[in-house]
């Protein structure tokens, strides 16, 4: 077993490569969020769409997102396999079970919050990307160029109420998600001082507010436009 294998398969490795793919994951998020936002322009869906079609034809794009499945696999099996071994841990020191008191509910709930965010992912990927890549999308023309009308599948899903309910429930999981993972990340990284630990909890608490609500943000005013 060379140095490497034996590094990542290590309870430190693990978690190194938990915080790599999740800080990758976090930067990806402000990406992709900042994309979404193009459809609340109100110009029914266009600078959606173009951007959606250039995104899609963008090699560097398209191997990066290619990319971003792998890490999100790489961050769910990580993930499972980490908290398993800290339940693990937890049986044999403790006979009786204790209170952390100081440790927030995002971090004792974070295998919870990462299993309704995986159920989220599947049903978007379900629900839009793979309507745009199986071919099914009708087109629309902007000076003379047709265009992938993506716009019109994601108008139709935030015009049910239910799946707008789900997805801004979703949406605030996801945020105590990233209130807790973003400095569990810069901690796990060696970040971890005094200093700049109570900043980096800080910043970490408004990116997650910040990039829950522009998600969630979305679907609401959509719906509301009809």
């Amino acid at each position: 077993m060379s140095w490497f294998t034996q590094s990542i398969s290590s309870t430190i490795g693990k978690k190194l490569l938990m915080s790599l793919t999740g800080l990758f994951l976090i930067l990806f998020l402000v990406i992709h969020l900042a994309g979404n936002l193009q459809l609340l322009k109100g110009d029914e869906g266009q600078a959606f769409n173009m951007y959606a079609y250039n995104m899609a034809h963008n090699p560097l794009i398209k191997a990066v997102s290619y990319g971003n499945f792998l890490f999100i696999l790489i961050h769910i099996i990580d993930g499972i396999i980490l908290t398993r071994q800290n339940r693990a841990a937890r049986k044999v020191r403790y006979a009786v079970p204790t209170k952390d008191s100081k440790s927030s509910w995002a971090s004792k709930n974070m295998a919870l919050l990462g299993i309704i965010i995986l159920i989220f992912i599947i049903a978007h990927l379900k629900g839009f990307w793979y309507q745009f890549k199986n071919g099914s999308l009708s087109d629309v023309v902007y000076d003379g160029v047709s265009y992938p009308n993506g716009y019109e599948v994601v108008a139709y899903a935030f015009s049910q109420p239910l799946y707008v309910a789900f997805y801004v429930i979703c949406m605030i999981f996801l945020g105590f998600h990233l209130s807790h993972g973003f400095s569990s990340a810069f901690q796990t990284l060696g970040l971890n001082h005094k200093k700049y630990t109570p900043f980096i909890k800080k910043l970490g608490l408004l990116y997650s507010i910040l990039v829950a609500a522009g998600f969630a943000i979305i679907p609401i005013v959509m719906f509301l436009r009809g």
